[in-house]
């Protein structure tokens, strides 16, 4: 059966870390797959912060964003107290929105843990309609 196989960007613009927590985990007591897409959206909100925005809801007026898809490779298991450390990257820009890439390991033994990618489309919460990329957020992920 083949498996999805998701490329990485060649550059990521942010990193940052997050401790595995007893509610992360499974009854195979390691991360849960619900919880990597947690993951992801710690780590892309975090982004947004240090782009001067204060969350996924407002680029620009009403603007914010919505998730169209999200993929996920899982590559090994990650246990309670485990320091990940979570790379984000851009790629696939048009003019409604981008593709947001992750890269997820283990910070002690440098083992990747998964890898992922959300479509981000822009979406007016006003008119309840996409919306054209803000310039602004253009302009500091480019």
């Amino acid at each position: 059966m083949a498996r999805i196989q998701l490329n990485l960007p060649e550059k990521f613009l942010f990193s940052t870390e997050l401790t595995v927590r007893a509610s992360d985990l499974n009854y195979g007591n390691h991360v849960g797959h619900d919880t990597i897409l947690t993951i992801m959206q710690e780590a892309r909100i975090k982004f947004y912060q240090t782009l001067g925005f204060k969350n996924e809801l407002n680029f620009e007026g009403s603007i914010g964003q919505v998730i169209a898809d999200a993929a996920v490779q899982y590559k090994s298991e990650s246990f309670l107290g485990d320091e990940l450390t979570i790379k984000v990257g851009v790629s696939d820009f048009n003019k409604y929105g981008f593709d947001m890439h992750y890269l997820i390991d283990n910070k002690a033994t440098g083992k990747e843990v998964a890898r992922g990618k959300t479509g981000i489309v822009c979406f007016d919460y006003d008119t309840r309609k996409v919306a054209r990329i803000p310039e602004k957020l253009r302009e500091k992920l480019q």
